[in-house]
């Protein structure tokens, strides 16, 4: 109790690191839903290594045209940002223009995306000498070194993000769900997928930015994935993804602070342990013929 009492005080050390968490957390798994809904759980791990390239790729341009970057000053987040979003803006967009073609197997994309951009950030980075010493913090996402000022950026960015999904939610949903009817209704399909991923994409750098490629993933996928599990409704699946990514984020940082673990693989590990334990309590219901149907 005393561990929970410290870190819930005003003036404890790490506050920027577990606000920043728990946004990442709850915001996350927001635009995994849509993923979650449109069966590509995959793009959520292709999206994070895209970024992850644009962070290296960003650094190495730095170096070839300005010359070597100075680890931790301001404008090297500045530069990582535009590097990360860029790619992955790019990335989703050209992977959202083959599914509206509907040209090869979605999962082929995805994976042909996933293994280009992990290849990709190792030779941007054998190729800087620099950034491959340095920018380990940057591609695994170093939460605890967290500012009032970057901490300020992505709660701006985050809050623009929930008040898009939530302000167009009814033709998100529309377009996820059915395409084709959303064309019916006279819904701009192409514009609003569009928004949609470019909102994701958003999220995704800056997540990744914030938190790393791994922890970016796992908040996309584990608290949605447990969310359908105990939801029939749209609106309760969001609300209950949200509300599962913060407390899973928040327990993670508990258990990292107390037991000094690694924090990133902290929160992830309970986000997927909380997805195995509501499954298993799942499957016991509707063994037991104890769920409603």
């Amino acid at each position: 109790m005393s561990i929970l009492l410290e870190i819930l005080r005003p003036g404890f050390l790490l506050r920027d690191a577990l606000v920043g968490s728990v946004l990442v957390g709850i915001v996350c798994p927001l635009v995994g839903v849509y993923f979650v809904l449109r069966r590509m759980i995959f793009l959520g791990v292709a999206l994070p290594q895209l970024s992850a390239a644009g962070i290296a790729f960003a650094f190495l341009v730095h170096r070839t045209v300005v010359g070597p970057h100075v680890h931790l000053e301001v404008g090297e987040r500045v530069l990582a940002r535009l590097g990360a979003s860029v790619f992955t803006l790019c990335g989703i967009l050209v992977l959202a223009a083959f599914e509206r073609r509907g040209r090869g197997i979605v999962e082929a994309r995805i994976g042909a995306t996933y293994a280009a951009a992990g290849a990709l950030t190792i030779l941007f980075l054998a190729a800087d000498p620099w950034g491959e010493a340095q920018m380990v913090n940057l591609l695994k996402g170093d939460l605890l070194a967290t500012t009032e000022k970057s901490l300020t950026v992505l709660a701006g960015v985050l809050g623009a993000v929930v008040i898009v999904l939530l302000a167009f939610q009814k033709e998100f949903l529309l377009v996820s769900f059915d395409r084709d009817l959303a064309v019916v209704f006279g819904k701009a399909a192409g514009l609003w997928d569009t928004v949609l991923y470019l909102v994701c994409g958003v999220t995704i750098s800056f997540g990744v930015m914030t938190a790393g490629p791994l922890v970016t993933f796992g908040f996309l996928v584990a608290p949605p994935l447990t969310a359908r599990l105990l939801t029939r409704h749209m609106m309760s699946f969001s609300v209950a993804s949200a509300a599962l990514g913060g407390v899973t984020s928040f327990a993670g940082f508990y258990c990292a602070y107390r037991y000094d673990w690694p924090l990133g693989p902290a929160e992830v590990a309970i986000a997927v342990a909380l997805l195995v334990a509501v499954g298993a309590a799942v499957r016991l219901w509707r063994a037991l013929g104890l769920r409603p149907t």
